[in-house]
């Protein structure tokens, strides 16, 4: 029988954080990160060791994790390209077959009303409706205001952010507690952290600045590569300019403080769902919308197609979900369109890139499923594609020179192979590979085009230069 015809749909509760290194758990072998509650979840579930992200920046890869659709099929390019509820989403295609689609916390969308949710709940959408309209601004780059900041506020504290997420655990807790309803529900709810500023308050933060820098930073380099892409990017967003030593251990001990604090505040959401009556019925998967550098080759935040940035954590549990298992497969967050709506039995949105996620945690290992993002936001003079088919991950720059890295023998992706004659017949399989899904100069120049017509109709480049500089978006309480 297929998730579609179930007779009794499924229940799904979806959490999400924010920029969550893929490898900043327990479950996927860090060394020191505490995260007992969602390592819990993946030895009862099963863990996607190969999950990646869309586009390596907030609100594309909220566009594609809502509608399934790749960003350069929807035009959500950047953070000032706020999903607007078209296409449908995940949320609409629930509601309209009965259920409850219900979102508490962070949704970076343009607005509330149009996104398809039964209810929102203390949502955060974009700056004014608009967004990040310095980050439209490609050619040439601007200079970036406030990259200090990132340094600066690193430490011990307890930030708007803390308060918010914590005030979504507490009201997704009240509402699986109160809900009464027997129609299938969909319930998201998105944390922001351990998105920047890096604070954590004392109690999270005090274990992990004593491990001392040496431990906190173990297998980063600093060697960023002499290609012209990223050296703008890490050009225009220089934070690292700014990290001394000191700073350097506030900020990881920070992260990792924000990564313990959001595992606890996940598992009273866990605990709220195993309490009740139909918890047996009910998905709950656990993901990120892209990942953080963490000062890795001097970058921080996100941004570029490397693992610390694009890969994400991924964990699924639930019924006919294998327990203690990990799946090798590749998988990427327009699979979760096509997850919610089989197991809610809401019927399949067209042009859907992804695949049921439950389907392939059951089903043998395909470790040569291809996965797919792009990049075409702030500090990029170019179009950004990877594409990944087996060990190989290829990353495309338009009108630039490749990379080709080897995930297996080279996890840390410290040697291009690009130039290798040795491997030029793998390097074109894989372009040939991302020609069948995008021709990356012509999704570039499309970016650039929307891009400078968004400017156009805010007055031009001095006009949204004048204007305001969004580091991040406030919290909403």
């Amino acid at each position: 029988m297929s998730d579609h015809a179930r007779a009794k749909p499924r229940n799904f509760v979806f959490i999400l954080s924010d920029e969550h290194n893929r490898d900043a758990l327990g479950c996927y072998g860090h060394r020191f990160a505490r995260t007992p509650n969602l390592d819990a979840l993946a030895a009862r579930g099963t863990r996607f060791a190969n999950a990646y992200c869309n586009s390596p920046i907030c609100v594309p890869s909220r566009a594609a994790l809502a509608t399934g659709r790749y960003v350069h099929e929807t035009g959500h390019w950047d953070n000032a390209h706020p999903y607007d509820g078209t296409p449908a989403s995940w949320h609409h295609a629930v509601r309209d077959a009965g259920g409850d689609s219900i979102s508490i916390g962070k949704l970076h969308f343009r607005a509330a009303g149009r996104n398809g949710f039964t209810e929102e709940i203390l949502p955060l959408h974009v700056v004014g409706g608009e967004g990040d309209l310095k980050g439209l601004l490609r050619d040439p780059l601007p200079r970036k205001k406030g990259a200090e900041a990132m340094a600066g506020d690193a430490g011990e504290g307890t930030s708007t952010y803390f308060r918010y997420d914590s005030a979504i655990a507490d009201r997704a807790v009240n509402w699986l507690q109160t809900r009464e309803s027997d129609a299938p529900f969909a319930l998201f709810v998105s944390f922001v952290m351990p998105h920047f500023p890096l604070q954590a308050p004392a109690g999270y933060f005090a274990p992990y600045e004593a491990l001392g820098l040496e431990t906190l930073a173990a297998g980063q380099t600093g060697d960023l590569p002499p290609h012209p892409a990223l050296r703008a990017l890490r050009d225009y967003m220089n934070y690292e300019d700014f990290f001394d030593d000191a700073a350097r251990r506030r900020a990881l001990a920070a992260y990792y403080g924000m990564v313990t604090a959001i595992d606890e505040m996940a598992g009273r959401i866990i605990a709220a769902v195993e309490a009740r009556a139909d918890a047996e019925n009910t998905v709950i998967a656990y993901s990120s919308d892209h990942g953080d550098n963490l000062g890795n080759r001097g970058l921080w935040g996100k941004s570029v197609m490397y693992e610390d940035s694009l890969a994400v954590p991924l964990i699924l549990a639930g019924p006919d979900i294998p327990a203690g298992h990990v799946c090798e497969t590749p998988v990427s967050l327009v699979d979760f369109a096509p997850t919610i709506l089989a197991a809610t039995g809401a019927v399949p949105l067209p042009g859907m890139r992804g695949a049921d996620l439950c389907q392939i945690a059951r089903a043998a290992h395909v470790p040569d499923r291809p996965v797919f993002a792009e990049y075409h936001a702030a500090g990029s003079v170019t179009g950004m594609f990877m594409y990944r088919e087996g060990r190989f991950k290829l990353v495309e720059y338009a009108g630039m020179a490749p990379q080709l890295f080897d995930l297996e023998t080279d996890p840390g992706e410290r040697r291009d192979l690009a130039a290798d004659p040795a491997h030029a017949e793998t390097l074109a399989r894989l372009r040939a590979g991302l020609a069948g899904i995008c021709d990356p100069g012509e999704v570039n120049d499309r970016a650039f085009a929307d891009q400078a017509a968004l400017v156009a109709r805010h007055g031009g480049r001095e006009a949204v230069l004048a204007g305001i500089d969004i580091p991040h978006t406030p919290a909403p309480v």
